[in-house]
């Protein structure tokens, strides 16, 4: 059986704000029904209301992707609501104060990994196991890496760490998946302005010890890249894509 687009299902997490959000409306301007999840419930709300008066297909549902069982039941909710998964899009991440490395706490390093990665793995764990239980059979996983997945900035050993090992995941996650016919794809962002990185045109730490504004792009241009990769038949896959400020301090010696 072949779905239209009109009848595919798509998750976002972090989809309250920045990236997330923008991924989302994007994926139901293209005819997607799509979940978006995160723990600011109001947030959630306000975007779904948007949709639907624009007649749109979305819901919210809360959850904290560090939780085991609340990822769970995320899960058991779109089962129940919905039978099946087409596309997540694996985005909730955090950060860690820039301090020196050596002043990083357990705990502030714990949160970064336990939402960036194991959050992450908690997601992909549930939408895999939905995709090769259902029909048809299959789907597609986009997790949100960075450029932080290939050079680190200063002081930021937590979320280095965990976008470096985004990439394995997603790796491992693309080769399990192929005897069910899911694909599984990492889209590395460089500078796309949001809320929260809006204090990046201020001013950021740079390698060399220097402060400097850096260039943004606008965060449409990373919701496109990531509705082409949805948009692809199952046959095909966009493994890795960096999308980013063409002219940010990312290729070049620092």
């Amino acid at each position: 059986m072949n779905q239209t687009v009109e009848s595919k299902i798509a998750l976002v997490t972090g989809a309250g704000t920045g990236v997330g959000l923008a991924v989302a409306q994007a994926l139901l301007a293209d005819g997607f029904t799509v979940i978006l999840a995160g723990r600011r419930i109001e947030l959630l709300e306000e975007a779904v209301a948007a949709a639907q008066a624009a007649g749109q297909r979305a819901t919210a549902i809360q959850v904290d992707i560090r939780d085991p069982a609340g990822v769970d039941a995320m899960f058991e909710k779109i089962i129940s609501a919905f039978g099946r998964l087409d596309v997540l899009f694996n985005n909730a991440g955090v950060n860690a104060l820039a301090i020196p490395f050596d002043e990083l706490s357990v705990e502030q390093w714990k949160n970064v990994i336990d939402t960036n990665l194991t959050g992450a793995f908690l997601c992909a764990r549930g939408a895999f196991k939905l995709m090769r239980n259902q029909t048809p059979q299959g789907g597609r996983i986009i997790n949100n890496g960075s450029v932080s997945a290939h050079t680190p900035r200063p002081l930021s050993s937590a979320y280095t760490s965990s976008k470096h090992a985004i990439t394995g995941l997603t790796k491992s996650i693309a080769l399990d998946g192929r005897a069910y016919h899911i694909a599984c794809s990492q889209i590395d962002i460089g500078n796309a302005l949001t809320s929260l990185s809006a204090r990046m045109t201020k001013g950021v730490l740079q390698a060399n010890g220097a402060t400097a504004t850096e260039p943004m792009m606008d965060v449409r241009h990373v919701a496109d890249a990531v509705r082409y990769m949805a948009s692809l038949p199952l046959s095909a896959n966009v493994l890795n894509l960096t999308v980013m400020a063409s002219d940010m301090p990312f290729v070049g010696r620092g």
